[in-house]
């Protein structure tokens, strides 16, 4: 019995306490005031959260080449502004003149990390929002505001955003 370890209760209903300090506290500041019942909340909370977090299925983020990140921070600026400007002129305007959809973009990212900031990204973007990622992790569906040229848009995506994502996330 020398050789084997009994289970750790503290391992099993705290599996990450740095996470449990994190959500105990996120949940006080949540709230205007600190009562005995949000002090409860927030330790149900604190224990509950990790031991589910534990259990879901970890992708690690690798991560590669950060050069092109100031390139890319700055390329997603300028499209902010322009996209706010572009929107403004668009929903002040005329609404026929106004053609949503949405598009299909293909994906040849796979790290699942890089997907999320590219549809972060995209969301971030005024006139497109991230809307749905097929099962296969392949492909990307995204409304635009005003769609007039598909492949324009889905290679802007891919040019702009996709290419410098998958060097950092290789």
């Amino acid at each position: 019995m020398a050789g084997r370890r009994r289970p750790d209760w503290r391992r099993r209903w705290l599996p990450s306490p740095p996470l449990s300090v994190v959500v105990f506290c996120f949940w006080l500041l949540m709230n205007d005031q600190v009562t005995t019942g949000h002090a409860l909340m927030a330790l149900a909370l604190a224990v509950l959260v990790p031991a589910f977090a534990a259990r879901l299925d970890r992708e690690f983020a690798r991560i590669g080449s950060l050069r092109g990140v100031p390139r890319m921070l700055g390329i997603l600026a300028l499209d902010i502004v322009r996209s706010n400007i572009t929107v403004a002129l668009q929903v002040l305007g005329p609404e026929r003149r106004i053609t949503p959809g949405f598009i299909w973009v293909p994906l040849d990212i796979a790290n699942i990390h890089g997907i999320a900031a590219l549809t972060s990204i995209i969301t971030l973007t005024p006139g497109t929002v991230s809307s749905a990622l097929s099962d296969d992790r392949r492909y990307l569906l995204v409304h635009v505001l005003h769609l007039e040229d598909a492949e324009q848009v889905i290679r802007q995506i891919k040019t702009r955003y996709e290419a410098p994502l998958m060097e950092i996330f290789p």
